[in-house]
């Protein structure tokens, strides 16, 4: 009796205790770096991008939505660069989602604006990938473009939405686009999609005195409104004496390039597909596309938007395969 109390003893106050952090028995892996740009789910169908834990960007794809969109997009200073509504007409312009895409005529279908007639939602199916990495996150989901009046599906869209981070805060988002048809479906002539950009308001041409250019020199709406270009960029003030801006790039290997954009001084710009006439998807043949908006501090020289529109336009457009289930 006397020998196992002793022994307990020596268990009890001789074995070394456990340090916090410390795992006993066989040696333990080494923690894996955490990535610095990681896409993180949030409630209510919403996707946060962040750089080092602090959101820059953020997917919304509820299913009461009218069409998937992302905001905010957080320029170098800390501030959004993008809103939600036109400032001046709310209501009229409630499908102005800062960056968003969408197309005015699908088959006689609208799916640009939120009322009238004939009109469509771009319904979120599913996430069907999340990545994380050191220099780029992405979301791949699936959309259905719905008609309001049967319910059916008129096109079947796959769309990855890309943050990479560049230097000095800076960052390019991509959105790469897929679009399949049971049936063929006919994107009608308009100047309203595919991609397009509501800017904050202290940017714009009217309200803020900022400034629009696009790849051929021209300035501001009366001289790049309808016209063709590689890429069109809108900068302004974003605070006192702060000066950001996006840039839209038209990918080279898009249908009907250069595109024509449709733009406003009151801080609007989207690139029109369709503006030289109607574009037909027929089954077994998806459209596949490639938009890039570079957030950006000040105002670059038109050599700098040249240089990184020609890097942008180095990079291939993705084939969204299905993603299969394993």
């Amino acid at each position: 009796m006397r020998r196992f109390l002793l022994f307990a003893f020596l268990c009890v106050h001789l074995v070394p205790t456990p340090q916090p952090g410390h795992i006993r028995g066989s040696a333990h892996n080494e923690p894996k770096p955490a990535p610095r740009m990681q896409a993180v789910p949030q409630p209510y169908d919403q996707v946060s991008f962040q750089r080092d834990g602090v959101e820059i960007a953020r997917f919304h794809f509820g299913p009461t939505l009218k069409r998937p969109f992302v905001f905010p997009l957080i320029g170098p200073s800390g501030r959004s660069l993008t809103r939600m509504g036109h400032p001046h007409d709310p209501v009229g312009h409630s499908h102005h989602n800062s960056v968003w895409i969408a197309h005015n005529d699908v088959n006689g279908v609208t799916f640009w604006g939120d009322t009238g007639k004939n009109t469509g939602r771009i319904v979120h199916q599913r996430v069907e990938k999340l990545t994380d990495d050191d220099k780029e996150v992405s979301v791949t989901s699936l959309n259905h473009w719905i008609e309001d009046a049967t319910k059916k599906t008129l096109l079947i869209e796959r769309r990855k939405t890309t943050v990479q981070i560049l230097d000095k805060g800076e960052w390019r988002l991509i959105l790469d686009l897929q679009f399949e048809a049971k049936d063929e479906v006919t994107l009608g002539k308009s100047p309203f999609g595919m991609a397009a950009v509501r800017m904050e308001k202290s940017i714009g041409v009217n309200d803020g005195g900022g400034t629009m250019r696009n790849s051929s020199g021209q300035v501001n709406e009366k001289e790049v409104f309808w016209k063709p270009a590689k890429w069109v960029d809108y900068s302004g003030a974003i605070a006192d004496k702060t000066i950001e801006g996006i840039t839209l790039l038209d990918h080279p290997g898009n249908p009907n390039r250069p595109s024509v954009f449709h733009v406003r001084n009151d801080s609007w710009m989207g690139a029109s597909l369709t503006f030289a006439g109607p574009m037909k998807i027929a089954p077994g043949q998806p459209l596949r596309l490639r938009y890039g908006m570079v957030v950006h501090a000040g105002m670059p020289s038109a050599e700098v938007l040249e240089a990184r529109w020609a890097a942008f336009a180095k990079t291939e457009v993705v084939d969204l395969a299905p993603v299969k289930k394993k």
